[in-house]
């Protein structure tokens, strides 16, 4: 990295590879109980965006090597949901509403299509010990007996292909433009209000805790007072004092109702950290660290109910079993050994129909195999390098896989545009409205607008094509950019909706940070060897790339950047920190690189800690925009993102308030975020933001800031991405000493628990 020292007030440089080596702080144990919290997240600020400042998810992340990110946002469906319940009356449906739509319509397909499957699956005949009796579970769960084991689910089988679906030449249909979503029914939230008064929770909760527990909200938290843990940001210690309060002398850890709940909240913090499923002897030793005497009974118990499902899924890395010899001299085949997961029903789901839509786009044939394929050829002719090449693996495969930079991402688009002249019905989607924005500009002016989406907007039918008369995207190519964030439900349901023979083509950086939801998409895929994976030979250029290329191979290098492109800034603490970024993007960027503030991004690990978001936005606020808050803490003129999702922003500025809302300007759109989403946290003052906000977009100047205090949640997929998100300008300042460097050449993703990988290829022949 560049030793270059900051324009004129920073007139010192060092490597960042000098200093001691920081030790991880002791993590505090949690007390016996306490109060309910009344954020409605896992961060204690209601945000919805799970920080790690109080997230309860390092017992499972530490057992499971989780990939429990500083920034990683929270469960979506709990902070969308009470967003989408405020949602303004009479107006169109917001874009989280309409995604939520789509995943209910999703979830229903999905459901539909397991209740139509032939029988049961005969599996687990040769299973013995805990296997065999997790199986012989299955069958007291059907007879309505109480089971002795949890059971133990086959893989489904799969699905029938359906027929290539012919290009309709009627208009793409867009989803109906409807109402706000109502929230909670105002008497169901009352009857919860007044189990958590008498239980001692803030009055708060109870619209939450009524949209999370349905009809009966009431009656069912009054019954089994454990359920408060369905409430995002309830942590189990908190739950225990409220129903020690409700229930008196029966409240005991041995509670079933306790081990029930415990085991299905573990299971979220686990889809919070990125699993999909979680190891059973895992599972199991996370229940004895909260107090479960029990652990087994505990995971039995939340099977019976259906709050949880386990799976035995076969070791794919261990040697092949040999022949049993039976005493009659024949060889019986012996038992292939298989690891037992638990996991929620809905990312079970998700992950199934994932597989089966990846190899049903697998087996399908091109349409218009002839035409297009010489139409293709011909253009793959005219390009040179990786994109002739993707044009070609787009003409003879349904699903292509391409790894590359920043300046790689061109390629794919291109090889779209070229589809496109041919009179192929591409779209090309990214994960943020900067990548698309980027993506319209590689297009060109003459591509229309339903050429490119955000993956949010494709999903809920508001960007994009629309669908055909058969329910299928109009589509015969869809380009995924940024296809790393993808987790596991918006892939299912993307997949779900393409139809036979229309090829999928994800793209993106193996190095950056994975989805902020569940799964492992874009690495189990590749992973699987299923399809064609084209790496990019064009290089990141400038010194940022150079810089960020190494980090992508695990090397921290000194770059030449005598246009002052990157600057290491370095700071001794804290406050040395937020001064030097606040001088930074005040004046010493504008002037040194001529990049005005309102262009240039502070991005920190965390919200939490001395120099997290937080601490930064309140100083950075005070220099660029003062103002006394007057609009639930904001002013108009101040920089803000919009969390419309886990993982998912909208950089905007405040232009008013009124009765209805914030209003906002994001994109150039006017958008009004409706009072309760802003009570919520569903924003936030957007100078600074953590990495996993920033995935996806870039601005003309970028200050990574490194205080000391975050060292411990430092990667090099945190490093990869943080630093490749200015353009022109990239600052580092620099309070992590050997933190940094060790970061990137020691400290790569932790590894997710998945089953995608074995799910698809035991679909795929050959794979």
């Amino acid at each position: 990295m560049s030793t270059e020292s900051a324009p004129a007030e920073n007139e010192s440089g060092a490597r960042p590879d000098t200093g001691p080596d920081t030790e991880h702080p002791a993590e505090a144990p949690a007390p016996e109980s306490e109060p309910v919290s009344v954020s409605g997240d896992g961060d204690g600020d209601g945000d919805g965006d799970g920080d790690g400042d109080g997230v309860e998810a390092e017992v499972v992340a530490d057992d499971a090597e989780a990939d429990a990110d500083a920034d990683a946002d929270s469960d979506a469906e709990g902070s969308t949901d009470d967003a989408a319940g405020g949602a303004e009356k009479g107006a169109q449906v917001s874009e989280a509403e309409a995604e939520l739509a789509a995943q209910r319509e999703f979830r229903d397909r999905i459901a539909e299509r397991k209740a139509a499957k032939e029988g049961p699956i005969d599996a687990g005949t040769k299973l013995s010990g805990t296997a065999a009796d997790l199986l012989a579970a299955v069958r007291a769960v059907e007879s309505g007996e109480k089971p002795l084991a949890a059971p133990v689910l086959a893989p489904p089988e799969p699905e029938p292909r359906r027929e290539s679906a012919a290009p309709s030449p009627a208009e793409p249909v867009r989803r109906p433009q409807a109402t706000g979503q109502a929230g909670p029914d105002p008497e169901s939230v009352a009857a919860v209000r007044a189990v958590l008064v008498e239980g001692g929770a803030p009055e708060s909760l109870a619209a939450a805790a009524a949209a999370a527990l349905g009809e009966g909200a009431g009656d069912e938290l009054r019954a089994d007072p454990w359920l408060l843990l369905r409430v995002s940001g309830v942590r189990p210690e908190q739950a225990d004092g409220f129903a020690r309060a409700l229930l008196g002398a029966e409240c005991g850890p041995e509670d079933e109702r306790r081990g029930r709940a415990v085991t299905v909240w573990l299971l979220e913090q686990a889809a919070d950290a990125g699993h999909t499923a979680l190891d059973l002897p895992v599972l199991a030793e996370a229940l004895g660290k909260r107090g479960v005497p029990d652990p087994e009974e505990a995971v039995q118990s939340a099977v019976a109910e259906g709050d949880a499902l386990i799976f035995h899924d076969p070791l794919e890395d261990a040697p092949a079993p040999a022949p049993v010899a039976e005493e009659d001299g024949e060889e019986e085949e012996a038992e292939r050994p298989v690891r037992v997961l638990v996991g929620l029903e809905r990312y079970a789901l998700a992950e199934e129909s994932l597989a089966d839509g990846l190899a049903r786009l697998l087996n399908a044939a091109p349409k218009d195999e002839a035409s297009a394929a010489a139409g293709l050829e011909e253009a793959a002719g005219v390009e040179r390098g990786t994109t002739a090449e993707l044009i070609r693996a787009i003409a003879a495969h349904r699903l292509v896989l391409h790894t590359g930079g920043e300046a790689a991402r061109a390629e794919p688009v291109a090889a779209a545009a070229a589809a496109g002249r041919l009179g192929l019905r591409v779209c090309v989607a990214a994960h943020s409205a900067d990548g698309r924005r980027r993506a319209a500009e590689l297009l060109g002016p003459d591509a229309p607008a339903t050429a490119t989406a955000t993956v949010a907007g494709l999903l809920a039918r508001a960007e994009g094509p629309g669908l055909d008369r058969d329910g299928a995207f109009a589509l015969d190519v869809l380009v995924v950019l940024d296809a790393p964030q993808l987790d596991v439900g918006d892939a299912a349901m993307l997949v779900e909706l393409l139809a036979d023979g229309t090829c999928l083509v994800l793209s993106g950086a193996p190095g950056t940070l994975w989805s902020a939801g569940p799964g492992r998409v874009f690495g189990d895929v590749a992973a699987a060897e299923i399809c064609p994976r084209i790496a990019s030979r064009t290089p990141d250029f400038g010194p940022i790339g150079e810089l960020v290329s190494g980090i992508g191979i695990g090397e921290l290098n000194q770059v030449e950047a005598p246009g002052k492109e990157v600057v290491i800034v370095p700071v001794r603490d804290p406050a040395e920190a937020i001064h030097r970024t606040v001088q930074l993007v005040a004046d010493s960027v504008p002037r040194a690189i001529g990049v005005p503030a309102e262009q240039t991004q502070v991005i920190t690990p965390g919200h939490g800690g001395a120099a997290g978001t937080r601490a930064l936005n309140v100083a950075l606020k005070e220099r660029l925009n003062p103002g006394p808050g007057r609009f639930g803490g904001f002013d108009p003129g101040d920089r803000v993102v919009y969390v419309t999702g886990r993982g998912r922003i909208r950089p905007g500025l405040v232009v008013g308030a009124d009765a209805e809302g914030l209003r906002l300007e994001c994109d150039g759109e006017p958008v009004l975020v409706p009072k309760e989403q802003v009570e919520q946290g569903a924003v936030r003052h957007g100078w600074a933001v953590t990495g996993h906000q920033a995935v996806g977009v870039r601005w003309p100047a970028a200050v990574v800031v490194l205080p000391g205090d975050a060292t411990q949640t430092l990667s090099r997929p945190w490093v990869y991405t943080a630093f490749g998100r200015g353009e022109r300008h990239l600052s580092v300042v620099h309070g992590a000493d050997a933190a940094l460097p060790r970061a990137v050449s020691e400290i790569p993703a932790k590894p997710r628990t998945t089953r995608l990988r074995g799910l698809v290829r035991a679909q795929v022949p050959g794979s």
